[in-house]
């Protein structure tokens, strides 16, 4: 199962192995470009055989970062640096994925931070001030900084929830240019469409908030205004926080039902994670996420659904779609072996793993 294709909508896949998006905070420049890092980084897990390679977390926006180090694609000079990358990904046999995101009040942060404490004395909660290149930060509501472990941000005006709307739809179509196949909207791990979706963090009481419709509202909204800036030939993929695990949270049940809403608007794929609101209190160990996965699939047979999370024993990974997903998402494994997927395929068996053909003709099969 690993190591066969399969598609969906307009994409073609190798084998159904992911690369995560995982942040690199490779940048130095306060641009958001990407240069040769992603290039290695991307285009080695490509030539290692991962059927779809998705791009880190890029904000839409300046203030849509994670972090200062993190990439953009809000310019055309951004779309170009991507574009190079994007074509050497597809050389390589795999596709080309990217992750769009808005960070909200996670934005402006410092990833590392042990050695924060040191360069940025005056961080609040681990947000870069100001005065070191950050940026004040915006959320659906005031009053969650300490929940989402941050500074306390701005809640977000009419006007503001309406030009990110703009940003989302930029940011899509300058995705498409550089030719990427895959778009992958971040509705997970705590950032801005997740603080609509959690009640824990969605405090409005306009028609963003509330209600299940309500808070769902604004991750509509962005898939709406992303699938019409987006090619046809570009799948357009969710990754969502299947659950908050926490009371009174976001929950499995609302994530199935408004994965049947987000297909009626678009979305062909989704990938379930979870949590990113709070302390995590969910289930550890292999493939503790697929069960979450595995019920959004039962639930939406048509829907492309992978699963990310303790997924690196072949093992483990090729049960879970014995099992019925679509695909598994390969981050941390992927960061020690480039090429899990070869790896993996031949643990399992295959003798016609997808090996780049220069490694072929290098004299892999004989070393097989």
């Amino acid at each position: 199962m690993l190591n066969t294709a399969v598609t969906t909508g307009h994409l073609s896949l190798r084998n159904r192995a992911i690369l995560a998006p995982m942040c690199q905070y490779a940048l130095t420049e306060q641009d958001g470009l990407v240069g040769d890092w992603h290039l290695m980084h991307l285009g080695a897990r490509a030539a290692g055989g991962f059927g779809l390679v998705i791009a880190e977390a890029t904000g839409i926006s300046p203030e849509g970062r994670i972090s200062p180090y993190c990439p953009g694609i809000w310019s055309d000079e951004q779309r170009d640096a991507w574009a190079r990358i994007v074509r050497f990904v597809k050389a390589q046999g795999a596709a080309a994925g990217i992750q769009l995101n808005h960070a909200g009040a996670k934005g402006s942060g410092i990833p590392w931070l042990a050695d924060a404490a040191k360069s940025h004395p005056d961080a609040v909660r681990g947000t870069v001030p100001e005065s070191d290149g950050g940026w004040p930060t915006l959320a659906p509501s005031t009053g969650v900084g300490e929940l989402l472990g941050t500074a306390e941000p701005a809640a977000l005006c009419r006007e503001q929830i309406e030009t990110s709307l703009l940003d989302w739809a930029a940011a899509a179509r300058r995705a498409g240019e550089a030719g990427f196949d895959v778009v992958q909207i971040h509705a997970a791990h705590g950032y801005l469409i997740h603080q609509f979706l959690s009640p824990l963090t969605n405090r409005r009481t306009d028609e963003w908030g509330g209600s299940l419709e309500n808070r769902t509202r604004y991750l509509r909204e962005v898939v709406t205004a992303v699938r019409a800036a987006l090619p046809e030939r570009v799948e357009l993929m969710v990754r969502i926080s299947a659950t908050d695990w926490l009371d009174d949270g976001w929950t499995l049940e609302e994530t199935i039902q408004t994965a049947g809403e987000l297909k009626e608007l678009g979305v062909t794929m989704l990938e379930c994670s979870s949590a990113g609101i709070g302390s995590f209190r969910g289930p550890s160990g292999p493939a503790y996420q697929a069960p979450l996965a595995h019920a959004v699939k039962q639930a939406h047979p048509d829907l492309f659904v992978s699963s990310v999370g303790g997924l690196h024993d072949p093992e483990v990974a090729e049960a879970q779609l014995v099992q019925g997903l679509d695909a598994v998402s390969v981050g941390r494994a992927a960061l020690r072996n480039p090429n899990w997927p070869v790896v993996s395929a031949v643990a399992l068996g295959d003798e016609h793993p997808a090996v780049s053909p220069h490694y072929w003709r290098a004299g892999f099969a004989a070393a097989h």
